[in-house]
């Protein structure tokens, strides 16, 4: 029987107040992740963009959204390294 995949969408909005190397660098770990569990159909970066309300007495953050194919389990794990990865703002992940 064949393997269940499933559309997914992420944004994950990092600090700007780190190193522009630092961001690239855990933007580029979240994709690889995404990349070894399943396949990235697309990234849009969107850039350093006002927040809409301050978190963490930040006002600005660099979003990214990464439209992916994964298994259903993937998502969680995905979630949990957001949650212990520092200099992550917000994130979200949808199933489409």
């Amino acid at each position: 029987m064949a393997e269940v995949m499933n559309k997914y969408e992420t944004i994950f909005v990092l600090d700007v107040t780190m190193e522009d190397e630092k961001i690239e660098a855990l933007s580029t770990k979240f994709q690889d992740l995404i990349a070894a569990n399943g396949t990235v159909d697309s990234v849009d970066i969107w850039g350093k963009r006002r927040l809409a309300y301050p978190i963490n007495y930040k006002t600005e953050g660099y979003y990214v959204l990464v439209n992916f194919t994964s298994n259903p389990e993937f998502p969680k794990e995905l979630e949990r390294v957001y949650g212990i990865t520092e200099g992550v703002l917000r994130t979200i992940i949808v199933k489409k």
